[in-house]
């Protein structure tokens, strides 16, 4: 199944033409390597999605054309969720001078 697709069905991201946006973006890898909207997906899997200062790491446990959105989390275990500070555009410039 295509990546965007995945997480579309998944309800990770709501609608397909984000998740593409986002990995277009960079902002999302399987197996710890970059992934494109085409990326295949595969049970076990660990995938790991960039949402602004927070990311999420989760494993595919199955793959569907369609779910219930009561099923959907049933696609997937969560294994990790971190929030990122916040950086200040200005004081990251400051530090790279």
């Amino acid at each position: 199944m295509r990546l965007d697709k995945f997480l579309k069905v998944s309800r990770l991201i709501k609608r397909r033409t984000v998740a593409k946006d986002v990995s277009d973006q960079g902002r999302v890898w399987i197996n710890g390597r970059d992934a494109k909207p085409s990326s295949a997906v595969k049970v076990g899997d660990e995938l790991k999605i960039q949402f602004g200062q927070k990311s999420v790491t989760v494993r595919v446990e199955q793959l569907s054309e369609s779910t219930r959105k009561e099923d959907a989390a049933n696609m997937y275990t969560l294994l990790k969720e971190e929030m990122h500070p916040k950086t200040d555009f200005w004081q990251t410039k400051e530090t790279e001078a």
